[in-house]
């Protein structure tokens, strides 16, 4: 029968669903069953006991049987109470440990997918797919639980009763099957594709959420509260009409059962009559027959609707299973090897690398960067510095040719060995949830409280630290929120000082300071970057004036490399580059 209620695809996947999840809830599944059992004969139980009831007080009027069947009566629905909240407690246990374990599976995956894996699958999609989707997993395995042990046994039973009790009775009542099946098979097709556009338009409410919290300060400089207001009564309007159709879809099946059951009851009650006024048979066999036909609705009813909810679930569980197999495209060797302690001589040698199919980026590069020297990537956006530093910190991998740190290949060695290696400040600054000492102290693992404020020290921070409510312990605020954009900069700075890795790479560090902070900042990375494999990412020319060599990047290629003063000697890119930012043009001249 179960077979034949969903497709093969589907099957298949209810099939891993279980398998990977069944048998580590075993335990707690197998309690809820044998309650779910004993609720399911407690049931049957209670329909046949109407005949005693019937027979003990209008056909015998024995007042002894009448107290027993009464204790009886008592002792049925006890059991059935606490067999019901046995089955409650346990199910519930299993499918929030289901939710939990899956939530976790996901969250690592994703984990361990490469950058370019962020570009496909937005926040607000990923959201959805741990949490709404790890929910669907439960639900379908609770649905097929109770469905299959409560609802099939509790409609066994009461048909056992049914048979015994008036087996040609049980024949006639058995027509609603055949329509009740047809039915619901029509309905099932409509509603997955309604539910498919559901779950898009959950995400769009979550991913409209995320940018108004992000983007707020552009909402409100520009006016923008209407549209995003109108933006999310669409989408919010959308799962609402969806909503309501599934809701319209599942609720068909209840008329049809009902149409079907009360022609089936009507029948039977007319029947019935012939039988007991005709036949001789005692009204307590009668009572228990119609007793358990009218308990049977229920579970008819929860099984007719089971494919529909079944649909509907499979399609989150299909979405999780999408980001859960999603292959990783940047994997660790098996057989990877730590990082060996070096000087940190970073090599690229015929490297070739391109993000999108026929546009390569690099054409056999071949770069190094000294170790315990600085290097500064200048050039024009598009050139290739930020996939320099990409390449470098192992966030991509080449398409052929090799990156090197020390003269091993960075695919040979762990992930771990390799950014223990390495410390990095991005021009987005991103800080983590929690207070100031936790987002510093997240460079090294178990720094004390001295280090830390040593760091903070360092990065020109902890004067503005001490300024603030609590110190080092106060809360930075979501992504913090709670802080200009130059101190996010010097926490970010502070915390890769606390790191203390042979190679430091900085990708526009210095962007949001002022004036002022920059030069202490500066001070503080002439400290730091001494005696140190340093690769630093400059569009301002007056950031790197320390530096040893700096690389003029254009369309992938090194365009000319050297010393700043060698640069500024030759009539070339970087010359350009200096003069269009440091000295004034005709007209600028004339103003002056």
């Amino acid at each position: 029968m179960f077979a034949k209620m969903i497709s093969n695809a589907n099957k298949t996947l209810l099939v891993r669903l279980l398998s990977e999840n069944f048998k580590s809830q075993a335990p707690w599944y197998g309690i809820a069953i044998v309650a779910m059992i004993v609720v399911a004969a407690m049931t049957s139980a209670s329909a046949w006991i109407m005949r005693d009831i019937v027979n003990s007080s209008v056909v015998s009027k024995d007042i002894n049987r009448v107290f027993e069947v009464a204790i009886m009566v008592a002792l049925i629905f006890f059991v059935k109470g606490i067999a019901g909240y046995v089955q409650s407690v346990f199910l519930s246990r299993a499918g929030n440990n289901i939710i939990a374990k899956t939530q976790k599976m996901l969250f690592s995956r994703i984990l361990k997918q490469g950058i370019s894996f962020y570009s496909k699958y937005p926040s607000s999609e990923l959201l959805m797919r741990i949490t709404t989707n790890a929910q669907a997993a439960r639900s379908v395995i609770d649905l097929i639980v109770t469905s299959f042990v409560r609802d099939l046994f509790s409609l066994i039973g009461l048909a056992a009763v049914m048979v015994i009790q008036q087996p040609s009775l049980t024949l006639f009542s058995a027509i609603i099957v055949p329509g009740a099946i047809y039915g619901v098979r029509h309905l099932t097709k409509k509603v997955r594709k309604i539910m498919e556009q559901e779950l898009a338009s959950l995400g769009m409410i979550i991913q409209n959420v995320q940018e108004t919290a992000t983007g707020i300060r552009v909402i409100k400089a520009f006016g923008l509260e209407n549209y995003m207001n109108a933006r999310m009564e669409k989408y919010v309007s959308e799962v609402e009409q969806r909503s309501n159709s599934i809701a319209k879809l599942e609720a068909a099946s209840s008329p049809i059962m009902e149409t079907l059951s009360g022609f089936a009851i009507a029948g039977v009650v007319a029947l019935s009559g012939i039988w007991v006024l005709q036949e001789g048979n005692t009204p307590g066999e009668l009572m228990s027959f119609i007793t358990a036909l009218l308990l049977a609705y229920e579970p008819a009813k929860r099984l007719a609707r089971m494919r529909i909810s079944l649909e509907t679930g499979l399609i989150g569980v299909r979405m999780m299973y999408e980001l859960a197999d999603h292959p990783i495209d940047l994997s660790q060797k098996d057989n990877a090897v730590e990082l060996a302690a070096g000087k940190g001589e970073i090599s690229f040698r015929n490297v070739n690398f391109s993000y999108k199919e026929n546009h390569r980026l690099f054409d056999n590069l071949n770069l190094d960067f000294p170790a315990g020297k600085t290097t500064a990537l200048v050039g024009p956006s598009g050139g290739g510095k930020s996939s320099i530093i990409n390449l470098a910190m192992r966030l991509y991998d080449p398409e052929s040719g090799s990156v090197m740190i020390d003269g091993q290949d960075l695919r040979d060695v762990t992930f771990e060995s390799l950014r223990n290696r390495i410390a990095y400040v991005g021009q987005d600054t991103f800080l983590f949830a929690g207070t100031v000492k936790h987002n510093i102290g997240l460079g090294r693992e178990g720094a004390s409280d001295e280090e830390i404020i040593a760091a903070a020290k360092a990065a020109n921070a902890h004067d503005f630290i001490m300024r603030m409510p609590h110190g080092y312990d106060s809360d930075v605020g979501e992504n913090g929120g709670n802080m200009s954009g130059g101190q996010k900069q010097r926490i970010s700075i502070a915390r890769a000082m606390l790191r203390d890795a042979e190679i430091l790479i900085l990708d526009e560090a210095t962007s949001a300071l002022d004036s002022e902070s920059e030069y202490l900042i500066r001070e503080a990375l002439t400290r730091l970057t001494r005696n140190r494999t340093t690769v630093m990412i400059a569009h301002r020319l007056s950031t790197i004036t320390f530096a040893d060599n700096i690389v003029v990047m254009e369309n992938g290629a090194v365009a000319e490399q050297g010393r700043p003063a060698e640069l500024l000697s030759r009539d070339g890119p970087y010359r350009r580059l200096y003069e269009l930012q440091l000295l004034p043009t005709a007209e600028q001249a004339m103003l002056l």
